[in-house]
């Protein structure tokens, strides 16, 4: 009898120990003279057996009780796990071992497909994560429901109480000094002392960035805090014209820090998605610091150093019905214990030691992920390695991730070297493999299956081989039979669920692409507003699929005899 091994939700011992378990209780079942309960009753005529089944039931529902949290965690999981072998086609696991066993852990992970990425990683991981959670999203029927039942913590996002600031700003870019430049900012018909407050932020048009204000003058004056990375924002800017923005309202996480850190402390793992929000781009978007505090607050507080464990998460035709996904878990990542003194002191220390922490989770993530500059380049990356892989060679997903970070790799040093323009040897190459692929897509064919294409004739016996030309005739007449007999019988295996769930799918396709469009508005990072896709058709389909059904039974009940004599 097969098993799975370490790593999953039981492991070999575990299983053997359960099966004995079993079969010992119905040996004790079988024979009144071993039966416990029995030998009891015996021994006490008083008791009877309804007070024994009473005070088991109590015992239960005790248990049950209190172990409620752990119990709506493991149905959850069960329950998605059949979530993701009908919406997947294949999912892959690497890197299992990276997992530390037991004590606390942070999970950091992209965040390129909405609601499931979390469900992908809460079904391939062996340790109960509490994830993070959008207030916004924790607010949404079902979607909160799921996310209390896994152990979820609320978030408020700044992002998400942003609002049209009045009138229009202008910077004056030569103040840049550094990156702790303190910049003035001039407003035109503003609002600045009845709208910000000193710690809210500001963001610029087609930018995700926020910027920190620092104190606040007038109307129609006010300074921002430039940090790492702000000057690149304001610099892709035409300041000194007057150009809108939002703002961020400065949002106070003591409580969320808090219940983070009592999970971490009493051995409980934490997962988060740096990126502060799901997109469909192929790199990572700048990661937010939220990480490196809880880790850093953690080893002050407790003195524990927790392991910071990245998982990449690698879909393949992720917004579309039966895709592929592979979950990949790195090498931990950890605090260097003598930094801790640097970010006690608090200031520019800490915020030096804090962005050194996250610019290495950064690294730690793309080690886990093929990060490229497009969607295109990704593509081709792809179907480069297959064409690369040797014929008659079977790759681990290990190795088939390796070499796609390798390609990505390479070509992101010759752009590099190059000052970013591709050299035209690689757009001819590009070219053509998306017209290869463009092919193959034509064809309904896979790539592996090109390379056996050259042995048909021979495979269907052509007459090079020493057959008759009526032979080769009748052995390709017997393949096309073969071919559509068994089409039929697919065809008449899966026409009628296909009928009945049809209403399902097409209202489910609509729903999605709807949430789509609503998502990419409102988004300052989606290109396309693929990523929220497939977790809103299946939203959709957690909430159809049963209705529909429903509807069916009625209809049978009140129009047919079937539940007549």
């Amino acid at each position: 009898m097969g098993v799975e091994k370490k790593g999953t939700m039981m492991s070999e011992l575990d299983y053997t120990k359960a099966q004995l378990a079993f079969f010992y209780i119905v040996v004790l079942l079988s024979l009144d003279m071993l039966n416990p309960v029995k030998i009891f009753l015996h021994v006490f005529p008083a008791i009877k057996p309804w007070h024994i089944a009473t005070f088991a039931i109590a015992c239960m529902s005790y248990i049950f009780i209190v172990n409620l949290r752990e119990l709506l965690y493991f149905a959850t999981k069960v329950f998605f796990h059949s979530i993701l072998s009908i919406f997947f086609n294949d999912v892959t696991v690497v890197g299992r071992e990276n997992i530390p066993s037991h004590g606390p852990v942070i999970f950091t992970s992209n965040h390129a497909n909405q609601f499931m990425d979390g469900l992908m990683i809460m079904c391939t991981c062996q340790r109960t994560i509490s994830y993070l959670v959008a207030d916004k999203s924790w607010n949404r029927p079902i979607i909160g429901h799921l996310a209390w039942m896994m152990g979820g913590v609320p978030v408020k996002r700044a992002q998400d109480s942003a609002c049209k600031g009045t009138g229009k700003i202008s910077i004056d870019l030569n103040a840049l000094a550094g990156s702790d430049a303190v910049i003035n900012v001039v407003g035109k018909g503003t609002s600045f002392t009845s709208q910000i407050k000193a710690g809210d932020k500001i963001r610029l048009p087609n930018n995700a960035i926020g910027i920190k204000v620092e104190s606040i003058e007038s109307d129609e004056s006010m300074s921002l805090k430039v940090e790492d990375g702000v000057a690149e924002v304001l610099s892709s800017h035409p300041f000194p014209e007057y150009v809108t923005y939002d703002i961020l309202p400065r949002i106070d996480q003591k409580d969320v820090y808090q219940n983070v850190l009592e999970k971490l402390a009493s051995g409980g793992t934490i997962g988060i998605f740096p990126e502060g929000g799901s997109h469909d781009r192929t790199d990572l978007l700048p990661l937010k610091v939220g990480v490196a505090l809880i880790a850093y607050s953690e080893l002050e507080k407790d003195g524990i150093n927790v392991p910071i464990v990245p998982v990449g998460l690698n879909y393949f035709r992720a917004h579309r019905f039966r895709g592929k996904a592979t979950v990949e878990f790195g090498s931990p990542t950890y605090i260097e214990p003598s930094t801790l003194a640097d970010y006690k002191k608090g200031g520019a220390d800490k915020r030096r030691v804090c962005n050194d922490l996250l610019a290495r989770i950064e690294n730690s993530m793309r080690s886990v992920i093929v990060s490229v500059p497009d969607f295109e380049t990704l593509q081709t990356i792809h179907a480069a390695r297959r064409l690369y892989r040797q014929d008659g060679r079977n790759e681990t997903a290990e190795q088939r991730q390796d070499m796609g970070r390798r390609f990505a790799e390479g070509y992101k040093r010759v752009l590099l070297q190059l000052g970013g323009e591709p050299p035209e040897e690689w757009l001819s190459l590009q070219s053509r493999i998306l017209a290869y692929q463009k092919e193959l897509n034509e064809l309904g064919i896979r790539d592996y299956q090109v390379v056996g294409l050259d042995h048909e004739e021979v495979e269907l016996g052509s007459e090079s081989q020493g057959h008759s030309k009526a032979d080769t005739v009748l052995h390709r007449m017997n393949v096309f039979g073969h071919i559509v007999h068994l089409f039929v019988i697919a065809v008449l295996a899966a026409l009628p669920a296909m009928l009945l769930n049809l209403p399902v799918g097409l209202a489910s396709r609509i729903y999605s692409n709807r949430r789509r469009k609503v998502a990419l508005a409102a988004s300052k990072v989606k290109v396309k507003g693929y990523d929220v896709m497939l977790s809103e058709r299946v939203l959709a389909c957690i909430v159809l699929v049963p209705s529909l059904w429903v509807v069916y039974g009625l209809l049978l009940s009140l129009f047919t005899s079937l539940d007549g004599p």
